[in-house]
């Protein structure tokens, strides 16, 4: 029979495996968690130009209005019969699997008014609690896409268009901004790892402060 000093010697041996396996446990947890998460994200601009711009319901938006916030952000116009509705069904399908915000800006302001650009959000199910469409002045808008975002943003010259609908050039990726406005990344939704480099960087960026 074990006397009551040795039932006590074996308790406190078994509590100290316990601990080392849990610190351990713990370690190769975080050292995992940290290799699949990566490196951070690149910090690849400063911050948005300022710019004033006006929402599908007529409210002023400005650079200020994007900060604290992640936000996924592409470059479209209501008219377009090339790429522009996938990118809207794109986004359109990520607002159920990323917990960020969304932002649509078109190239075309002088058709999209705020009310077109509402009812194209509507079309496309849009919850304008997370997704926010833009219009204004074509040099506002030109300055954001090319400066702050690093996008193409170009009216299609006459002899360049094929047909009516045929009006501009401008980037199919999307931009990632962080909570200070700055770009952080850039995807191509026609890429096969789209989505999961999509979820990848938002993770990061969400744990940053």
């Amino acid at each position: 029979m074990n006397s009551p000093g040795r039932k006590i010697e074996w308790l406190v041996w078994g509590a100290l495996v316990l601990t080392i396996l849990g610190i351990a446990g713990a370690f190769v947890y975080s050292k995992l968690r940290g290799a699949a998460s990566g490196p951070p994200l690149p910090i690849i601009t400063k911050g948005l130009p300022s710019f004033t711009l006006t929402n599908q319901s007529g409210q002023v938006i400005t650079q200020k209005d994007l900060e604290k916030e992640i936000h996924l952000v592409d470059v479209i116009f209501t008219r377009c019969a090339g790429p522009c509705p996938k990118m809207t069904r794109h986004m359109a399908e990520l607002q159920s699997k990323l917990p960020i915000k969304f932002l649509t800006i078109t190239t075309d302001p002088d058709f999209d008014t705020p009310e077109i650009m509402k009812r194209y959000g509507e079309k496309f199910g849009a919850d304008f609690q997370r997704w926010t469409f833009l219009t204004g002045s074509k040099g506002e808008i030109k300055r954001l896409a090319r400066e702050g975002l690093l996008l193409v943003a170009e009216e299609k010259a006459a002899e360049e268009k094929t047909t009516p609908e045929d009006l501009f050039i401008h980037a199919t990726v999307f931009v990632m901004l962080d909570k200070h406005g700055r770009v952080r990344g850039q995807f191509d939704s026609t890429e096969e790892d789209f989505l999961p480099r999509l979820n990848r960087a938002v993770k990061r960026l969400s744990r940053e402060q």
